[in-house]
C-alpha cells in the first residue's frame, strides 16, 4: 500500500514538474490537447477540444500547463527585420468569399496576436490584407495564423499547407507562394538615372489582385465616387467649361484614401477593383502586401518647354465629339472622356500611367530636319530622312540635301495628331512625301541645267507647295533649304564646260566694254584736244586779230607819216638831186642815186681798191665805195696817189 502511495506521489510530483514551463522573453508556448472532444471546423481549439489549444503560455519563469493533459511546444515569436514586412496567412475563420483572394480586415484584429478576437469578428482564412510593419515582434497564434518574412516562415503549417500535392509533408518555403525574397522588402519608388548622369522621374505603376472585378469595357480601375470611376468627373462638367479643371480634376491622385495601397481594405471600401490602377506611385516608401499589390516602374510624363502633349486617354466616360464643324479628320473630346482631348496638357510633370493615357509629344518650337548624312539636331525625328535622289528630265542623276522645318501650333497639335497619330508619323509619312515626291516630280519636269542653275527659285517653290500640303495636317513649315546639289558627274562636266564658256564669254564681253569705254575716252580725249586747238586757235585769231588791227593803225599812221614825210622828203630831194646834178653833172647823180636805191650791205666793189689819178670815173667809184661802207669800222677806199 505504501509502496502505491510512493509510485502515486512520485507520478504526481513528476508530473507537477513537468507541468511548469520555462518560457523565453520571446517565446510562447502552444499548449496542445491530449484528450477531449474533437475539433469540427477550425483546427484550433477554442473550448479545450484536444489538439492545438487558442490560450498561448506567454514569456515568464513558471507557466503550468498538467504535463499529462498538455504538451506544450515554446515557439519564437515572429518578428519583421528593418526595411521588410510580413505577411500573414490565416488557417482559422471562415471561409473567404466567392472569387476574393484575401481575407477580410477589421480594426479589431489588430496585428493577428489575439486568435479569438480574431474568430469573434469573423476573421476569415487564407491571405490576410494587412501586412506587418518592419520590426514588428508579437506573439501570434502559429497554428492561427503563418507568418511569412523574408528569411523565414513561423507557425506550423496544418491543412492544404502541410501536406505537397502528393500528400507528403513538407518544409514550406516562399516558392509555395509563387513569392520571392524581394517581395517582402519596403518598396521604395525612387528616379533613375541615364547614362549621362541627368535624372529620369519615374512612377510606381499599380496592378491589384484582389476585389471586384472592372466594369465592362474598362481597362483599369479608378475611385471615383458612387456614380462610377470618373463620376466625379461628370459632376464636375456640371461646374465648369474649363478644361484645365477637367484635367486636374482627372489626374487628381485618390490614393490617399487608402494610404496608397498599404491599406487594402480601405482600397476596397472605397470602390477599389482588382487590374491596372490609375494612380500611381509617387517617390516614396510603400509596405505593400505582395499578395495582392504588384507595381512597376515607368517614366513619367515631363512636358519641357517648347512642347506640348496630347493626351490619348483609353479610360474615362464615353467619348463625345466636341470639335468644330470645319474639323472633319478625326474626333475631339473633353478632358476625362475616351479619345483624344481637345486642350493639351502644356510645361509641367504629369503622373500619368502610359497604358492608360498615350502621351503624344508635339513640339511648339521651330524643329530643323536634315535630309543628308549629317548629324541630327532633332533628336532623332529626322533617322528615316535622307539625301534625296532624283533624275531630271534627260535622266541626269541628282543628290539633294536639304533642311526642312516643321512646326506645329500648340492649339492645332489635337487636331494634327488626330490625323496623323504621332509627331513622328507627321514626318516619316506626310512631310517626308510632300518633299521627296515635289523634288522629284519638279526634277523630272525640269532640264537638269535649269535645276542647277535656277536653284534659288526651287527653293521658294518648293517651301510654298510644302506649306500648302502641311496646312491640311494643321502644320506650319517656315522654310525648305537646299543644302547642296550634287549632280551626276556627266552633267558636272558638261556644267563645267558651260559655266567656262559663260566665264569667257563674260571675258570677251569685259573686254568689249573696256574696249568701248576706251574709245569713248579717246574720243573724249581728241575733243578735249580739239577743244584745246580751237581755243588756242580763237585766241590766236583773236591776237592776230588784234595785231592785224594794231598793225593796220600802225600802218595807217606809217603810211600817213610816210606820206607826209615823202612829200616833204621829195620836195628835198628834188632840190637836192637838183643841186647834186649842178655839182657832178647828170651822170654820176644818176649813179649814186641808183646805188642808193640797192639793198644795204650788198657788196658791189671790193673792200680795197686801189685807184690812181684823177679820172671823173675814179673818183666816183671810190665815192660809191665811200658811201657803202660808210657805217663800217674800216675804211672802204684808200686813194693812192
Amino acid at each position: 500500500m505504501s509502496i502505491i502511495i510512493l509510485v502515486l506521489l512520485a507520478i504526481v510530483v513528476t508530473g507537477l514538474l513537468l507541468s511548469v514551463n520555462n518560457i523565453g522573453p520571446r517565446e510562447y508556448g502552444l499548449r496542445i490537447r491530449r484528450f477531449g472532444g474533437s475539433l469540427e471546423d477550425n483546427v484550433v481549439a477554442f473550448d479545450n477540444e484536444a489538439g492545438y489549444q487558442a490560450d498561448l503560455l506567454m514569456p515568464g519563469q513558471f507557466r503550468f500547463a498538467w504535463w499529462f493533459a498538455y504538451k506544450v511546444s515554446k515557439l519564437p515569436w515572429p518578428s519583421v527585420p528593418a526595411n521588410q514586412i510580413g505577411v500573414v496567412i490565416a488557417q482559422v475563420g471562415t471561409p473567404l468569399k466567392p472569387g476574393a483572394k484575401s481575407g477580410e480586415y477589421k480594426k479589431e484584429f489588430g496585428l493577428f496576436t489575439d486568435i479569438r478576437a480574431f474568430r469573434e469578428g469573423g476573421g476569415q482564412n487564407g491571405v490576410q490584407r494587412p501586412v506587418l510593419p518592419p520590426g514588428f515582434v508579437g506573439p501570434i497564434h502559429p497554428v492561427g495564423f503563418l507568418v511569412l518574412t523574408k528569411e523565414r516562415i513561423y507557425g506550423i503549417p496544418v491543412g492544404a499547407y502541410a501536406r505537397d500535392e502528393k500528400g507528403n509533408p513538407r518544409t514550406l518555403t516562399l516558392a509555395d507562394f509563387g513569392l520571392d525574397p524581394e517581395d517582402f522588402d519596403v518598396q521604395r519608388v525612387t528616379p533613375s538615372k541615364d547614362d549621362a548622369g541627368k535624372v529620369i522621374d519615374r512612377i510606381g505603376v499599380v496592378t491589384t489582385l484582389d476585389g471586384p472585378p472592372l466594369e465592362s469595357g474598362s481597362i483599369a480601375g479608378r475611385l471615383g465616387g458612387p456614380e462610377g470611376p470618373f463620376g466625379d468627373i461628370f459632376q464636375a462638367e456640371k461646374n465648369t467649361t474649363d478644361d484645365s479643371v477637367l484635367i486636374e480634376a482627372v489626374l487628381a491622385s485618390k490614393n490617399a484614401l487608402h494610404n496608397s495601397y498599404q491599406d487594402f481594405q480601405a482600397f476596397l471600401d472605397n470602390g477599389g477593383r482588382q487590374g491596372l490602377q490609375h494612380d500611381p506611385l509617387l517617390y516614396g516608401a510603400y509596405n505593400l502586401n505582395p499578395f495582392l499589390v504588384k507595381w512597376q516602374y515607368a517614366d513619367m510624363t515631363v512636358v519641357e518647354q517648347g512642347e506640348v502633349a496630347v493626351v490619348k486617354s483609353y479610360v474615362g466616360l464615353p467619348g463625345v465629339d466636341v470639335s468644330s464643324e470645319d474639323f472633319s479628320h478625326g474626333i475631339l473630346v473633353k478632358p476625362g472622356h475616351m479619345g483624344i482631348w481637345r486642350s493639351v496638357l502644356n510645361t509641367g510633370k504629369y503622373p500619368v500611367v502610359p497604358r492608360i493615357y498615350q502621351v503624344e509629344k508635339v513640339p511648339t518650337h521651330i524643329i530643323t530636319l536634315e535630309w543628308s548624312r549629317a548629324e541630327s539636331r532633332a533628336k532623332d525625328l529626322d533617322a528615316n530622312l535622307s539625301t534625296i535622289h532624283a533624275r531630271s528630265k534627260e535622266s541626269f542623276e541628282f543628290d539633294i540635301d536639304l533642311h526642312t522645318q516643321i512646326v506645329i501650333p500648340a492649339e492645332k497639335a489635337p487636331m494634327a495628331i488626330s490625323m496623323v497619330g504621332t509627331f513622328r508619323n507627321m514626318i516619316d509619312e506626310v512631310l517626308q512625301a510632300a518633299v521627296g515626291n515635289h523634288f522629284r516630280n519638279k526634277l523630272q519636269a525640269t532640264p537638269a541645267v535649269d535645276f542647277y542653275e535656277k536653284r534659288e527659285e526651287v527653293q521658294t517653290q518648293a517651301t510654298a507647295h510644302i506649306r500648302e500640303q502641311l496646312a491640311a495636317y494643321h502644320a506650319e513649315m517656315p522654310g525648305v533649304f537646299i543644302q547642296d546639289v550634287v549632280p551626276d558627274p556627266k552633267l558636272s562636266a558638261i556644267l563645267q564646260a558651260r559655266e567656262l564658256a559663260n566665264q569667257q564669254k563674260e571675258t570677251y564681253i569685259k573686254q568689249m566694254e573696256a574696249a568701248e569705254k576706251q574709245g569713248e575716252m579717246m574720243q573724249a580725249t581728241g575733243r578735249a584736244e580739239a577743244m584745246s586747238e580751237l581755243a588756242k586757235s580763237e585766241v590766236s585769231i583773236k591776237t592776230a586779230q588784234n595785231r592785224a588791227s594794231a598793225r593796220k593803225a600802225e600802218a595807217d599812221g606809217e603810211a600817213e607819216y610816210r606820206e607826209r614825210t615823202t612829200a616833204a622828203e621829195g620836195l628835198g630831194l628834188a632840190k637836192g638831186m637838183e643841186a647834186q646834178k649842178q655839182a657832178v653833172g647828170e651822170l654820176p647823180a644818176a649813179i649814186i642815186n641808183a646805188i642808193k636805191a640797192l639793198p644795204q650791205g650788198l657788196k658791189v666793189v671790193p673792200d680795197v681798191m686801189v685807184s690812181g689819178g684823177n679820172d671823173v670815173m675814179g673818183i666816183l667809184t671810190a665815192f660809191v665805195a665811200q658811201h657803202m661802207s660808210s657805217n663800217s669800222e674800216k675804211p672802204a677806199i684808200e686813194h693812192a696817189a
